[in-house]
């Protein structure tokens, strides 16, 4: 059995609206992962703030083992919103208690790419819409360039501070894992949340190539579009 205490940083009473309804589906939360994984005991820490930002409603994080913290904007609360980005914490939980949340860009990557799944096979739906960003062309060979670099540009790969756009990073751990699931159907995110990072670096590695082969295929055909317009001009008149 896990035990969990939830701290409700409430002294100004930011929460007070919402305080049955964040602890019901904490409560939900932490019931539905359970039934897919082992999760480690841990403090979940809740506070409110004001992000008016189209995704500022609820930011999570678990910065070291055992502790989840949750930021809300109490009029913007949605209990199954805020079930899934618990949930998605509760992956990186039980990674911490592993090889740990990474350093390299490889390592974060699979883990933000566990984390994806996990919500998947706990909650069901759709991918999260961080999930499912369309990174730009040449991406995946610049993460496989970086990925054992051990300064990982968090801003840069997931927070579309710099060259990337937002979610690119999280978008391509979710690809990695949804190969590495397919080609391995008796997986789940759950089973592999402690599974060190280096081996799904051949993962990334193929599907660079794929990218790689598709785009010169691209060009290649455009060239072979491009021969008989030249060569056969329209005619005048």
């Amino acid at each position: 059995m896990t035990f969990w205490h939830i701290h409700l940083l409430n002294a100004r009473h930011a929460l007070t609206p919402v305080l049955s309804e964040i602890r019901q589906a904490s409560r939900d939360a932490v019931a539905r992962a359970s039934d897919h994984a082992d999760l480690p005991d841990f403090d979940l820490v809740i506070r409110a703030h004001q992000d008016r930002s189209a995704d500022g409603a609820i930011q999570g994080q678990c910065p070291v083992p055992g502790i989840i913290e949750i930021a809300l904007t109490p009029d913007r609360f949605d209990p199954a919103m805020f079930t899934r980005a618990l949930v998605r914490q509760m992956a990186h939980l039980i990674r911490r208690e592993g090889p740990g949340y990474g350093k390299s860009l490889g390592e974060v990557l699979v883990s933000e790419g566990l984390a994806g799944h996990f919500v998947l096979q706990v909650m069901g739906g759709p991918a999260e819409a961080i999930d499912t960003v369309r990174p730009a062309q040449g991406a995946m060979r610049q993460a496989l360039n970086e990925w054992a670099r051990r300064d990982c540009d968090h801003g840069r790969w997931f927070n579309g501070k710099g060259d990337l756009r937002k979610g690119t990073g999280s978008s391509l751990g979710h690809r990695l894992i949804a190969e590495h699931l397919a080609q391995n159907p008796g997986d789940s995110a759950a089973v592999l949340a402690r599974a060190p990072a280096e081996p799904f670096r051949q993962i990334l590695r193929r599907i660079a190539a794929a990218e790689g082969q598709a785009a010169e295929g691209q060009q290649d055909t455009g060239q072979a579009d491009q021969g008989p317009a030249d060569a056969n001009p329209p005619s005048e008149g």
